[in-house]
């Protein structure tokens, strides 16, 4: 008995059309699938080769002191956090360079080579420069970088994101270079938020179950760059089995890269302040006085274990460096000096609209006070900016103020400094557009001999037509009087009159004012008169 041949595999846009009706009807319109091109079919009996791209080989040769410069442009107080992070940059990518020579000279041995990876936990309040520390560090070395937040995942198998996805994310960083990828960074925020609870009952797969999971990728393992959840990924795989026999599966190595991780951890100042005024600091039993600022400088492996971290991945983040608070004079510094102060940003924000804009000391200084009392580091600032140059952008945009100068009175009286320069700059602008007034009228009677003249009230209602429907003076007279030469040179046919005095009813209705002055022009002797 013949058995049936089995049915052909579907084409890409018929198994499409198939999973997009059945995501459809058991999840709605809330789930989409992409369209993707099926490989062409290889050839019988020929092998074909992998495509080779060419990338670029990932080079280090900085020394600790180049990665602190750089990170002092950007950078203010930190120096401690600035030095520490230099040298474990340095460290690990030295010891990556190292490597990748002996794998070529010796694989044997570069396999047996054992080595402490310089991953890094980084400790300090908000907006103090954790982040922007270790971005720029990825910028410098040319290194592909992701930022993550770590409440954002969950242990593999349950509800919340992977956090293998995050080195998969680094894969698409680099542009598909898994060979550059191997050694990008990956930042990991709010750390402390996934502290496993103590007295948590069952499993914790927010805490516990990722501290787990990073522990593994912090070492060293091989993470598929296609994820088991990708449909678009293994739908892909799946048409290259059929086409080739066997489907290639790419990984990527997780030794080489580095991890950096990072927390407010303010519970952790308040376990380190009740230790400290136990006197229980190193061997030492006597008191020890400690700033507040100085606190998280005294945290220990036992500190962290007792906040909720395992103590094998607080044990593979070797490297603890603390940020510290910032002050306002720290905050004024950093508008005053860093290559990414928020003033560059505001200089450009105004010089769109026209306003140059420029920033006397004083008023630096008092508004980093202000900040300061936001008590979100860095981030206070730009509270602070938008919240006192918010009516500013608004009302000075278009006005024809071109040149704005912040000082301490603006930011003591923002409203009272606004009213008055808006009250300066309507003066002002209404002047220059009453002399375009005045230049159009001359080009006017140049062109085509006849002299016109605005009176004051057409002048008032120029001004106001101008700056209400934001034109300039000669466009607006340009669009309002377009058919007065042909009107004007009537009258002066019929009566030779070749001066003309345009007044406010010129300006609101001129085809109409036009109409009249001709139908006179034919008149010059009222109705009524010659009765």
């Amino acid at each position: 008995m013949e058995q049936n041949p089995p049915p052909p595999f579907p084409s890409p846009e018929e198994l499409k059309a198939k999973i997009t009706e059945f995501m459809k009807s058991n999840f709605g319109d809330r789930v989409s699938v992409a369209t993707f091109t099926q490989p062409e079919p290889a050839e019988s009996g020929v092998e074909e080769k992998p495509e080779k791209v060419d990338h670029e080989e990932f080079v280090f040769n900085f020394l600790p002191r180049d990665i602190k410069a750089h990170l002092d442009r950007f950078v203010i107080k930190q120096d401690e956090a600035k030095k520490v992070l230099s040298i474990a940059v340095c460290d690990h990518y030295n010891h990556a360079n190292y490597l990748r020579r002996l794998e070529k000279e010796d694989p044997g041995r570069a396999e047996e080579t054992e080595y402490a990876k310089q991953n890094v936990i980084l400790v300090g309040p908000t907006g103090v420069g954790k982040t922007y520390l270790i971005k720029h560090i990825a910028d410098l070395i040319k290194v592909p970088f992701v930022k993550a937040d770590a409440t954002k995942f969950s242990e593999t198998g349950y509800v919340g994101g992977d956090v293998e996805d995050l080195v998969r994310e680094l894969v698409q960083k680099a542009n598909g270079d898994v060979n550059l990828a191997q050694f990008g960074i990956i930042y990991i925020d709010e750390i402390d938020k996934i502290a496993s609870a103590g007295n948590l009952i069952g499993r914790d797969v927010s805490g516990r179950g990722v501290q787990t999971t990073l522990l593994k990728l912090m070492e060293e393992t091989e993470v598929p760059v296609r994820s088991m959840n990708d449909l678009q990924a293994q739908l892909q795989a799946a048409f290259e089995f059929q086409r080739r026999g066997k489907a290639k599966r790419e990984t990527i190595n997780t030794r080489h890269i580095l991890f950096v991780v990072s927390g407010a951890f303010e519970k952790l100042k308040e376990q380190v302040a009740r230790r400290v005024r136990q006197g229980q600091i190193g061997f030492s039993a006597a008191p020890v006085q400690v700033m507040d600022n100085e606190l998280f400088q005294h945290v220990t492996t036992q500190d962290f274990v007792e906040y909720g971290f395992e103590p094998e991945f607080i044990g593979r983040l070797p490297v603890r460096v603390v940020c510290l608070d910032l002050d306002a004079e720290d905050l004024f510094k950093i508008m005053k000096y860093s290559e990414g102060s928020l003033l560059r940003q505001y200089e450009r924000a105004f010089r769109a609209y026209g306003i140059e804009i420029s920033f006397d000391d004083e008023a630096l200084r008092l508004m980093a006070e202000a900040a300061a009392e936001e008590k979100t580091g860095a981030r206070g600032l730009l509270t602070v900016f938008e919240k006192l140059f918010r009516d500013y952008k608004y009302y000075l945009a278009g006005s024809g103020l071109s040149q704005l100068r912040v000082t301490a009175e603006l930011v003591r009286e923002p409203k009272r400094v606004l009213d008055r320069l808006m009250a300066e700059s309507h003066e002002h602008t209404g002047k220059a557009l009453e002399v375009s007034a005045h230049q159009f009228a001359d080009k006017f009677k140049k062109e085509y001999g006849l002299e016109v003249m605005f009176d004051d009230s057409a002048l008032r209602r120029l001004v106001e037509r101008a700056q209400t429907e934001r034109m300039t003076m000669a466009e607006l007279c340009a669009h309002l009087f377009k058919d007065y030469q042909f009107g004007l040179s009537l009258i002066q046919k019929n009566s030779g009159q070749k001066k003309f005095v345009l007044n406010a009813e010129a300006v609101d209705a001129p085809d109409k004012f036009l109409s009249d002055l001709v139908v006179r022009s034919y008149y010059p002797v009222a109705p009524a008169q010659k009765a």
